[in-house]
């Protein structure tokens, strides 16, 4: 069985997806999860895109200890020396080097000629080799760039001695024969290809970045290249869990697999769904809610008699496990922690403690505690931080004739209680307005949503904001049976994000070779 080496761009490609904000620590869990998927390779960022990138990819390059960590660079020195900086530390780092080669990119990009591009990546690459051993060349847009030239770029990048070519399909404008083509292309007319690992690369346009990329396999690709639940720029990247499990479950048609973990998949994919604040869709494949539902009579009738007649694989490969306890406000700390470690949590005592008390408050406002209960309210736990600010009470008085206020007591630093209150349009804006008045910070909301955690008129809802404050941006997340308590511990949250940030900008020093 062939493998599939898996690149995971979630922390660079999927961190660029709109109104997606990753700071530092988010990154951490993140790349932790990855490690525990199994990722063979993982891009943490763009060290030269700013200061704050740097320094996330660097923590990364430093905490990950079993993928190769690559940091990308356009085809500039000063570029490579910034992923130089980012990646001290790793145990097997890797530069990621790209340069566009499709005819409108050379015209109206980089208004360079074919000979310009090739020795733009030339010289990159050779500079690149003074300091990296492992090295990932990208022909960007090669989906629109003329075959030949496509074969003389990775005939030069084999000449320069690099691991891995990428031949993206940039702006997901390809089908699957159009991109199957090139890599069979590839394969038959560079010479000493067999030198290198041919990668690909997918974006969902057109909606098929999967279809793409299976493609790709199927003519000699030796790497994909995607992001947990497909987040990205535009329509997104392909989406690893469903290569994972189209390789998996149809191993006798593609003859190839991955190494990955697949036990993890539907707990990365709900890490970096809560982080990136982007909802997984009902219906997405492998990861949806519904991916695993049957409401049809018919559909049932056959699940009853026999699951393969309408499920062609099953929730446990993916870590999903169906309900053995039903928990509520009688059950025990025991009930709990087995629960835990069912769903694929072992707590240790101090935090299965803390979890235990949030679940007894939650239970004594609900008459069933789901399995999505349970792990909105663990992993809020684990990826949340002690802040500058707590939030303690908020009281708010609304009527459809009267002007809505709130009054919050927040709790600082040192344990000193500050109370405000502050009129809006709406109970959320006052509330917002007293935070506001609480904390001393002048911030922008730009953006509000909220969803809810299981079903039901007590269902828990998360809210997810966005937070803006002199160009940095911020995320919070807050989780409540009641909707306005959740709008201020997200509002909260996203404060004590951005306070963190500012201190990173100001206290991180430079590492330096």
């Amino acid at each position: 069985m062939r493998k599939i080496y898996v690149f995971d761009t979630t922390l660079r490609d999927g961190e660029q997806s709109p109104g997606v904000n990753l700071n530092t620590r988010e990154k951490l869990e993140i790349a932790y999860q990855l490690e525990k998927l199994g990722i063979d390779r993982m891009e943490a960022g763009f060290p030269a895109a700013s200061p704050g990138d740097l320094a996330a990819v660097n923590a990364v390059a430093r905490a990950v200890k079993n993928a190769t960590v690559i940091g990308l660079s356009r085809s500039r020195e000063n570029d490579i020396d910034a992923v130089r900086e980012a990646l001290i530390g790793a145990q097997d780092p890797c530069i990621h080097i790209f340069l566009a080669t499709s005819p409108i990119h050379r015209k109206h990009k980089l208004r360079m000629e074919k000979e310009q591009v090739l020795e733009t990546a030339k010289s990159a690459l050779q500079y690149a080799k003074k300091y990296f051993s492992k090295i990932e060349f990208s022909l960007e847009d090669a989906g629109r760039t003329e075959y030949d030239f496509i074969a003389q770029m990775v005939s030069m990048a084999i000449g320069e001695g690099v691991n891995v070519v990428n031949i993206p399909d940039t702006v997901g404008y390809l089908n699957p024969a159009e991109y199957g083509a090139i890599f069979k292309y590839v394969k038959e007319n560079v010479p000493d290809v067999e030198k290198v690992q041919l990668s690909a690369h997918c974006h969902n346009d057109l909606g098929m970045a999967t279809a793409n990329t299976l493609a790709a396999i199927q003519n000699g690709a030796d790497q994909i290249e995607g992001t947990i639940n497909g987040i990205g720029e535009r329509a997104g990247n392909t989406a690893i869990e469903e290569i994972a499990m189209a390789l998996e479950t149809r191993q006798e048609f593609f003859g190839a697999k991955t190494s990955l973990n697949l036990s993890e998949i539907s707990r990365t994919s709900r890490l970096v769904s809560k982080l990136t604040g982007m909802v997984v869709p009902g219906n997405k494949a492998i990861v949806g809610a519904n991916a695993f539902a049957h409401e049809s009579g018919i559909h049932q009738d056959g699940m009853l008699k026999e699951k393969t007649t309408y499920e062609i694989m099953t929730p446990e490969t993916i870590g999903l496990k169906e309900s053995k306890l039903v928990l509520g406000k009688h059950s025990g700390r025991h009930a709990f922690r087995e629960r835990l470690i069912d769903l694929g949590y072992e707590l240790e005592d101090e935090l299965l403690n803390q979890a235990f008390a949030r679940f007894k408050d939650l239970a004594d406002k609900k008459k069933e505690v789901s399995d999505d209960d349970i792990l909105a309210l663990i992993e809020e736990k684990l990826v949340s931080t002690p802040g500058v600010f707590e939030l303690e009470t908020i009281y708010v008085t609304y009527g459809n004739q009267s002007v809505p206020t709130a009054k919050v007591r927040i709790i600082k630093e040192q344990d000193q209680a500050i109370e405000e209150d502050a009129e809006g349009n709406g109970s959320v804006d006052a509330i917002y307005n007293a935070i506001d008045k609480a904390t001393g910070e002048e911030v922008t909301l730009s953006d509000y949503s909220i969803k809810s955690v299981s079903r039901g008129k007590d269902a828990q809802g998360e809210v997810h904001v966005v937070l803006t404050q002199n160009d940095v941006s911020a995320q919070g997340r807050g989780l409540s049976t009641d909707i306005l308590e959740a709008s201020a511990r997200a509002y909260v949250d996203a404060v004590n994000q951005l306070i963190e940030k500012r201190k990173t900008y100001s206290n991180r020093e430079r590492v330096s070779l």
